[in-house]
């Protein structure tokens, strides 16, 4: 299979300008991808056009990653409601810097290869560009009426908030990074996700209104959830690449926990195994799907690619210690199994207060295992909290040093998947 196929096959093309595929099989084509450095990490939104960049040069082509150090500074309106809160300069340096350090990890920049990345960001010319230059050199080459035309700004203009002109100048300077990354690297392609199909067509359309050459683009399809949830988020929030904002245990888990027919997606989309052992992974997950073999190869497939292979190794083994011998008890974890529980929320409380024994919803409110009192009764009354595996049986059931494993942890459990380790101290 040619990219064109390859990405077809993995759901992985949305829309796509006509003469793009005869592009990439003519010649060894440079192709780039945005990313908006809003914060100093990427989360799992961004893992798509990462994969289109290492799929590209994965197929002999020159990836170039795009971080948008002057847009980001203005704000894509593409997909918003309202406008978003401008960011510092000396933020921007710090969002741009983390970025660069997740995306060298998925990239090859070495000089040798002549299809290495190259990590560039748009800041570096926009910083020596004036309004009135920009205005004569960018702005007149695209009509209002064009660039109102598309759906991110139409949206915007016929809501309530409407779109100042900060935001709607965005298309225009996304359509010049295309320009500039035409005149100056050679570059023929952009790719992104859906929503960005009217930025990316306005600068394939500044190419040849102000170059007179011929650019290309696809995008990809916005990642959807089975059931309709927000793909990408759980109750703690954002899924970030960085592990210090969500653990590699806290990542591993949001892809174990995948639906059966979000995982037959989504093993196609983010991971590099090739179709054939795609489909006999699949093809033996739906004869027995208990065993859950597809969300444990797409887990595993991912959190390898994002953290290592020792990272991934640290989130299976707390994954068995919490989650594949529920009947063992908690007496039977070691101190180092607790204590080695990667991504398990951790808590302190006072050891003089489980001495004198505290009711379990007072404890539960004041580790802060639940916001209020009345939510604590609440799960407790349902059966869903757990201590040291022992499930609640009453609100009136004290907490108390005897209870303590190893003189020292408590481990509480609420509801199936959520942990958490409490330290007398």
């Amino acid at each position: 299979m040619n990219l064109i196929e390859e990405l077809r096959w993995r759901g992985m093309i949305q829309d796509i300008m006509p003469g793009t595929e005869e592009q990439l099989l003519k010649e060894t084509t440079t192709g780039y991808v945005g990313f908006d450095p809003t914060a100093d990490s990427l989360h799992i939104g961004s893992l798509v056009p990462i994969l289109l960049l290492v799929h590209l040069q994965l197929a002999g082509h020159q990836p170039i990653a795009l971080v948008g150090g002057a847009t980001g500074m203005v704000g894509d309106p593409s997909g918003k409601s309202e406008e978003r809160n401008l960011l510092s300069e000396e933020q921007l340096a710090v969002n741009v810097a983390g970025i660069r350090r997740q995306l060298e990890k998925h990239l090859d920049f070495s000089e040798h290869l002549p299809n290495r990345a190259e990590l560039v960001n748009n800041y570096d010319w926009f910083k020596d560009i004036s309004f009135i230059g920009f205005l004569r050199d960018a702005g007149k080459h695209i009509t209002v009426n064009y660039m109102m035309s598309k759906d991110s700004v139409r949206k915007r203009i016929e809501g309530e908030t409407g779109i100042s002109y900060t935001e709607f100048a965005y298309q225009l300077m996304q359509g010049y990074d295309f320009y500039w990354l035409y005149q100056h690297k050679n570059c023929k392609l952009q790719m992104g996700g859906s929503d960005q199909w009217g930025n990316i067509t306005t600068g394939t359309e500044f190419i040849r209104r102000k170059a007179g050459g011929e650019a290309f683009a696809f995008t990809c399809p916005l990642i959807t959830k089975a059931d309709g949830g927000k793909f990408g988020k759980t109750e703690k929030g954002n899924v970030w690449l960085d592990a210090a904002k969500t653990t590699p245990y806290q990542f591993y888990q949001f892809w174990l926990n995948a639906s059966d027919v979000d995982a037959e997606k989504w093993i196609k989309i983010f991971t590099l195994l090739p179709q054939e052992e795609i489909n006999r992974i699949t093809g033996t997950h739906r004869q027995d799907p208990a065993q859950r073999l597809l969300q444990k190869t797409l887990a595993a497939e991912v959190t390898r690619f994002i953290h290592g292979q020792e990272d991934l190794e640290q989130a299976i083994a707390t994954t068995e210690k919490l989650f594949t011998n529920q009947s063992a008890p908690a007496e039977s974890l070691s101190v180092e199994d607790l204590e080695s529980m990667e991504g398990v929320v951790r808590f302190s409380y006072p050891a003089e207060k489980l001495q004198a024994g505290v009711d379990i919803i007072s404890f539960l409110a004041e580790t802060t295992i639940f916001p209020s009192k009345g939510e604590a009764r609440k799960m407790v009354q349902g059966g869903g909290v757990s201590i040291n595996r022992h499930k609640v049986e009453g609100a009136d059931m004290q907490v108390n040093s005897a209870l303590l494993l190893h003189g020292k942890y408590l481990l509480a459990q609420k509801g199936k998947k959520n942990y958490y380790l409490v330290e007398a101290v």
